[in-house]
């Protein structure tokens, strides 16, 4: 059974989307909201989880640090798992591996056996999305993709935001392990619910494995990404790698494995087909978002740290006041794609880079003395600008590609989007951290110092907005293909 096919010109699909659907699409939109809420649960338990395991401040960042290596790893390869594997077969290996993950954190006796946890929660986490965004582009008419791949905003924007709150109203009254614990029953529901309602989208193919193509991957994402994240330590002197180490190896990489890619592309055997790359509105969608989530990322790296480090707040009151922006950007996201379905992404995109660079121009505003609500609305404003420009360029971008190239745009999309926020709180930390030194050299006080650091920082965050609206210019007004067959489901 299949969907109606959507009338030419894009006008809406008559029909209601079939159940099941709707259940191939809002099961792994749970799982994704769970997984990705529990990515960000850890920076504000990390004072409670040295004291508790004896580790310092460097050990114990790994495991945030181990999760984004390892969604920068095994995303890239989820394009060929997408094709080799039924849906079914992806959603539960996901679910299985984030719901055992879960519960060996939840019960783990020694700080070693913690970060194995966190990087099998990640190696479901990192199926999940490309998994999801490949579904709807798969199951959902052109004509009703914006609307639903609004919802997929709200697991992006709304999990990382409640992630602190989470986090700060269960450490105030229980342990941290309860951070996972509490999370395990609804993911493994997800799981049972999926074994026995998921069914299968299209039909999978014997794709070739290429284990170097794998091996080059690895070492490319996962030395970028650990090389920015190192930028940010070293700025502030305690990298424990030379950032130019782990940058040059994941660059080499990079090159090599694109040569690869290219070489078995000519028989459709690419780990990642570089060929999305020829599709116009797939790139122009692309930049865009890169620069709006290094924005995203790289305010969600500051604000806490003025929020406690300057104005002194609670990890509560901190996760309280950030989330307003989150929820905004997630209710954002649904209206958005109705728009988007009826006007195409231009008109959303082009407002939403300005309101974003706005939004982040006015950041480079706060000081020691900001009123709290300024600061509210400013994030507030940031985020609904991204959720302008999100939903639209998610759409066109994978809607301009070829059918068969739906699990490798993802995929790449995916794993752009890692790297584009490890670039942003980079970019950010260091920024902040070295105008904080000048200050402090020039007699601020370090309060005053890190203030004037963060200051600069939305500053620099305000011109990456600017370079997003200029090239918003060139996205183009359709939403890629107006008329599509869905694939079947069996």
């Amino acid at each position: 059974m299949g969907l109606a096919e959507a009338t030419e010109g894009g006008a809406p699909a008559d029909e209601a989307m079939p159940r099941h659907v709707k259940i191939a699409i809002g099961l792994p939109i749970m799982a994704a909201f769970v997984m990705i809420l529990n990515e960000t649960v850890m920076s504000v338990a990390l004072p409670k989880l040295m004291d508790e395991f004896s580790v310092n401040a460097s050990s114990a960042q790994w495991l945030t640090t181990g999760y984004l290596l390892t969604m920068a790893v095994v995303i890239p390869t989820s394009g060929l798992i997408l094709q080799r594997f039924t849906t079914r077969a992806v959603f539960l290996s996901a679910t299985s591996l984030f719901a055992a993950g879960t519960l060996l954190a939840g019960i783990a006796p020694a700080f070693g056996v913690l970060l194995v946890a966190r990087v099998i929660q990640a190696s479901g986490t990192a199926l999940i999305l490309p998994l999801l965004m490949t579904t709807i582009m798969t199951l959902v008419p052109a004509a009703r993709r914006g609307r639903t791949m609004g919802l997929v905003t709200i697991v992006i924007a709304v999990a990382p935001a409640v992630g602190p709150t989470f986090s700060g109203l269960i450490l105030k009254s229980l342990s941290w392990r309860w951070l996972f614990l509490s999370v395990l029953p609804i993911a493994v529901l997800a799981l049972v619910v999926g074994a026995v309602m998921v069914r299968n989208a299209g039909e999978p193919k014997p794709v070739r494995f290429d284990p170097l193509s794998v091996l080059l991957s690895a070492v490319a994402f996962g030395g970028l990404i650990y090389g920015l994240s190192a930028i940010g330590e070293s700025a502030a002197g305690h990298a424990p790698v030379p950032p130019a180490v782990p940058l040059v190896i994941g660059a080499v990489a990079l090159a090599l494995f694109v040569l690869r890619q290219m070489s078995l592309q000519r028989d459709d055997a690419a780990l990642l087909d570089l060929r999305t790359f020829r599709t116009r509105s797939f790139v122009v969608g692309i930049i865009v978002l890169l620069f709006a989530m290094a924005a995203l990322f790289g305010a969600l790296i500051l604000l806490p740290l003025y929020l406690q480090n300057v104005r002194d707040l609670s990890t509560l009151k901190t996760g309280l006041t950030l989330l307003p922006g989150g929820l905004a950007m997630g209710l954002c996201g649904p209206v958005v794609g109705r728009l988007a379905d009826r006007f195409g992404p231009r008109p959303l995109v082009i407002p939403g880079t300005m309101i974003m660079a706005a939004g982040l121009g006015m950041m480079g505003a706060i000081d020691l003395h900001t009123h709290i609500a300024y600061v509210i609305t400013t994030h507030v404003l940031t985020c609904i600008g991204i959720g302008f420009a999100m939903t639209p360029l998610m759409t066109s971008a994978l809607g301009s590609l070829d059918a068969h190239l739906y699990s490798h745009g993802s995929a790449i999309l995916n794993t752009l989007q890692q790297f584009s926020g490890a670039a942003g709180t980079a970019l950010f930390v260091t920024v902040m951290t070295k105008s904080a030194n000048s200050s402090a050299d020039s007699g601020a006080t370090s309060v005053e110092a890190q203030a004037t650091g963060i200051q600069d920082a939305f500053l620099w965050g305000a011109g990456l907005g600017i370079l997003a609206v200029a090239v918003s210019f060139l996205v183009r007004g359709t939403n890629g293909s107006s008329k599509m067959e869905a694939a079947p489901v069996h």
